[in-house]
């Protein structure tokens, strides 16, 4: 069985960004990136509008870090330490050694290259650090973008489930994406 410990917080650094542990001083940001419809399109979860509603995610994102269950990060430029973005593995399978991946990025900083280098960071993380032997990603069919990035990153479609997910009022179709640890 996989056996996780995200104390002290592992902070991830690439060429432009710092992946580093959410605080509470990020819930205007958080607000900011959730409470936008057009960038919560995909996202099927209530939109964040509160400073309450961002404290109360902040805390949940931080409890499953404290207890080993998952990790997500902040995304902030090298040189700027303003959260523009979360990822991380969100829901993790420790008996199977799997993880399913999730991430957001504010709408301003879409088309440059910032996801794909944050999410090249964490997979390499999820496989060498946490020994993950696979990831998953649930998409709305609809998110070209987010599909795009995952076959970018060798992410395989394994499955496309019809209204297997109810949500505001109706039922949504899901697709499947799985990456497999690479060979060593």
């Amino acid at each position: 069985m996989l056996t996780l410990n995200f104390n002290p917080f592992p902070q991830i650094s690439t060429q432009r960004l710092l992946l580093r542990a959410i605080s509470p001083n990020d819930a205007n940001e958080i607000i900011a990136i959730r409470s936008n419809k057009e960038t919560m399109k995909y996202i099927d979860r209530p939109l964040t509008v509160s400073t309450e509603d961002a404290l109360q995610l902040i805390k949940k994102i931080i409890d499953h870090a404290a207890a080993n269950e998952a990790i997500t990060w902040a995304i902030t430029l090298q040189n700027n330490s303003s959260l523009i973005g979360t990822i991380g593995f969100w829901r993790v399978d420790k008996e199977h050694y799997r993880a399913e991946i999730g991430y957001l990025l504010h709408a301003g900083y879409h088309q440059k290259g910032i996801m794909q280098e944050a999410i090249s960071a964490v997979l390499d993380f999820g496989f060498t650090t946490m020994q993950l032997h696979s990831v998953e990603a649930n998409v709305n069919p609809a998110n070209a973008a987010s599909k795009k990035l995952l076959e970018k990153n060798k992410f395989i479609q394994e499955a496309y489930f019809k209204e297997n997910f109810f949500y505001n009022g109706k039922f949504l179709d899901s697709v499947i994406y799985s990456l497999l640890r690479p060979l060593q």
